[in-house]
């Protein structure tokens, strides 16, 4: 059975999403137990509804990929989703690169998001591809 692009798509965003929200926990765990990580110490000069908001807009954007992607096949629509994967890589690889610069690295926290960076590498290539699959389909027809 072949997989089509758009499950091979939304299985990755998925699993980008799952592991934005256990890196979110890995960072929260701590917290529930009274204890300080580098999170609170980079944040603290910023107002913390702004940074939670964000998050939010961080996480809603693939979950509304996911399903304008169910309703519209698009040239358009593959385009702009190859757009957003590769804004989300650029994000995720300025997360590394800024958690790294926090003085209590976390370094299961920088593991995950190096996995989330590749997963999102991934992400680009197959939506690459189902971009690529359009314009073969439009060729062929």
């Amino acid at each position: 059975m072949t997989v089509s692009y758009q499950e091979k798509i939304i299985a990755l965003w998925t699993i980008f999403l799952l592991g934005t929200l256990f890196h979110t926990q890995l960072g929260l765990m701590p917290l529930f137990h009274g204890q300080d990580i580098g999170f609170a110490y980079v944040h603290n000069n910023f107002n913390i509804a702004y940074i939670l908001w964000g998050m939010l807009g961080f996480f809603v954007l693939p979950m509304y990929a996911i399903v304008v992607m169910v309703f519209n096949d698009s040239k358009r629509y593959r385009v702009i989703h190859l757009g957003l994967t590769i804004f989300y890589t650029v994000l995720n690889f300025l997360h590394v690169v800024l958690y790294l610069e926090v003085t209590a690295v976390v370094w299961y926290q920088i593991a995950l998001m190096i996995v989330l960076f590749f997963i999102g590498l991934l992400l680009n290539l197959v939506s690459l591809q189902w971009l690529k699959a359009y314009n073969h389909y439009k060729k062929m027809a």
